[in-house]
């Protein structure tokens, strides 16, 4: 193993529509989770994921749903409110495996807007060899084409290469194109890990 991709959200940022709309939306949790299930639905979050302009969706959508225009709306004026920040865990490890002399690099669906932010705004996005990002290729985890454009990118073996990733579905994909690839869990888990496969001691 000589390089190790490392998925962002879930793993090194805490990112959940949840941390927002639970100041939106207060005591009425059903609510909430019918808005995020009906109207901003994950669906309609992976076409931003994809590239398309967060102001952009949004606009179509509070105009479809002009009951919610303003929740609708927050989806991107208030969209770093859904960070709660980074996972310091997830971060030190990081920075244990870079100190290693090992190369890591970050792949993840973001949206084009919330990358070029979060890049200025989280420090640890510096340590990493690289940033193979959805708003920019165009194309998302789990699809298979992720890992194979971002392994030719990088340079990158695939056998000689560990990923990981808090979504199984990903994980399993990443799999089929050869790439050894783990849940993560926790940091000291996937710590263990990183040593029985011989890039920590």
């Amino acid at each position: 193993m000589n390089a190790v991709l490392w998925d962002v959200g879930g793993v090194l940022l805490d990112w959940d529509p949840r941390y927002l709309y639970r100041r939106l939306f207060g005591d009425d949790v059903a609510g909430m989770e019918d808005f995020l299930a009906n109207v901003c639905t994950p669906s309609w979050h992976a076409e931003q994921d994809l590239g398309r302009p967060i102001d952009e969706a949004c606009a179509e959508l509070a105009a479809k749903h002009p009951g919610q225009a303003s929740l609708v709306l927050a989806w991107g004026e208030r969209n770093e409110e859904m960070v709660r920040g980074q996972i310091d865990a997830g971060v030190d490890l990081l920075r244990e495996v870079v100190g290693a002399g090992v190369r890591c690099y970050a792949l993840t669906n973001m949206e084009r807007e919330s990358f070029e932010r979060r890049v200025q705004r989280y420090e640890f996005f510096q340590l990493f060899d690289g940033h193979f990002v959805s708003g920019f290729e165009g194309v998302m985890k789990p699809d298979p084409r992720f890992f194979k454009l971002a392994l030719e990118r990088f340079g990158l073996v695939p056998e000689e290469t560990l990923f990981a990733d808090d979504k199984a579905e990903n994980v399993a994909a990443a799999g089929k194109i050869g790439v050894p690839a783990i849940v993560f869990r926790h940091a000291a888990t996937f710590r263990q890990e990183l040593v029985a496969r011989g890039i920590l001691d």
